[in-house]
């Protein structure tokens, strides 16, 4: 029995394959996104260690908390890599992702991005990082082309200051203005949600986009606006996603109804699609957002990295990316080098617009469906 006994304690659990997780998690950022960002992320990775890891390894993450600050995630991808992860996921907020994606090409170390669409990711062309979600421009180009035909020439932006929103207002003005559709940028450091209504009537605007954080200022643009009887008729729409979550119905109810938002889902989910909504939906306890299967899909990604690749050479994960054909919750990911974006591209990435409907605001209206393709 001492033999026996002798010999357990020389079993070895084989060490694991670390991820180093990215995602907002506490105020300014977007928390609520970031939750279900984190709960595919970890959907992906226990799925992953029941069917035997990484090759008999478990895979775990390292969950660091971005808050939407570039200098923390900056300081996180340079722990995390000291730490000597295979690689990185993560990320919702596209001026932070762009900042780690930078810094985790410079140390190479391979990144997936899940969320963030900033077309311009890294600095330069990047060897190392990959996204998932499709470029910013492919999507802003699809919502213009939806306020085009649905007839919208007087369009008004309320825009917050930053990069991102900056290149929104810069891509939808460049897709509407050939069909002589204006786009009037509202200066929301000297308007109020009064003065906001003030100019929309006096410019005879039909639709307001709101490019702003939520829910402030968003939420009470959104009251203002519905509450104008001047401004009947009025689309609100919010091109960033803000009505995806299950926030933006709690606090607004039937007012948040009717606004098209972009979502990066297909128009109807396959049957590993379908399984993980329920999964996920059981994990959250809510209908999850496409941002949750955007976390899944990238564990089930950087798994099959990890398992075709080997997990203890970075530089061979990082070579994996243009081999990679992985079926994941919204189709076939692929990645390949587009243009502008500096990255590895899932081109095939699903773009729709989307609203919450006003019969039943927890439920949602495809409006129009954006191909893989759409210039």
């Amino acid at each position: 029995m001492a033999g026996m006994g002798e010999t357990d304690q020389h079993v070895r659990t084989p060490p694991p394959v670390r991820v180093g997780a990215l995602v907002p998690l506490t105020r300014p950022g977007w928390a609520e996104a970031g939750r279900h960002l984190l709960a595919g992320l970890q959907l992906a990775a226990d799925e992953a260690n029941a069917a035997g890891g990484i090759a008999g390894r478990p895979l775990e993450l390292v969950v660091r908390d971005t808050a939407a600050d570039p200098r923390r995630a900056a300081a996180a991808v340079e722990e995390l890599a000291g730490l000597g992860v295979a690689a990185l996921a993560g990320e919702y907020h596209s001026v932070v992702a762009r900042v780690a994606a930078d810094r985790a090409d410079a140390l190479g170390v391979p990144f997936l991005c899940s969320s963030a669409v900033l077309d311009a990711l890294t600095e330069r062309p990047a060897r190392w990082v990959a996204r998932l979600p499709p470029p910013q421009s492919r999507g802003w180009r699809t919502y213009a082309d939806f306020l085009l035909g649905a007839g919208h020439r007087r369009i008004a932006v309320a825009a917050g200051p930053g990069v991102y929103w900056a290149s929104g207002t810069r891509i939808l003005r460049e897709r509407l203005a050939p069909y002589g559709a204006t786009l009037a940028a509202l200066d929301m450091a000297a308007l109020g949600p009064e003065g906001v209504c003030e100019e929309l009537h006096a410019r005879r605007a039909t639709a307001l986009l709101l490019l702003v954080g939520h829910p402030e200022p968003a939420v009470p643009l959104v009251r203002a606006v519905r509450g104008d009887r001047r401004l009947t008729g009025v689309t609100i729409g919010a091109p960033a996603g803000q009505p995806e979550l299950a926030s933006w119905a709690r606090l607004l109810g039937e007012d948040g109804a009717a606004v098209p938002f972009l979502r990066y889902l297909p128009e109807r989910l396959g049957p590993l699609g379908a399984r993980v909504r329920e999964a996920l939906r059981g994990r959250l306890g809510e209908a999850p957002s496409f941002v949750a299967f955007e976390g899944y899909d990238t564990v089930t990604v950087l798994a099959e990295a990890l398992r075709s690749h080997g997990a203890d050479d970075r530089a061979r994960t990082g070579a994996a990316w243009p081999h990679l054909s992985v079926e994941g919750t919204r189709g076939t990911i692929r990645f390949s080098r587009t243009p502008q974006t500096g990255v590895w591209q899932w081109a095939g990435a699903p773009v729709q617009v989307a609203d919450r409907d006003p019969a039943d605001p927890r439920s949602f209206r495809i409006l129009r469906n954006g191909g893989a393709d759409a210039d």
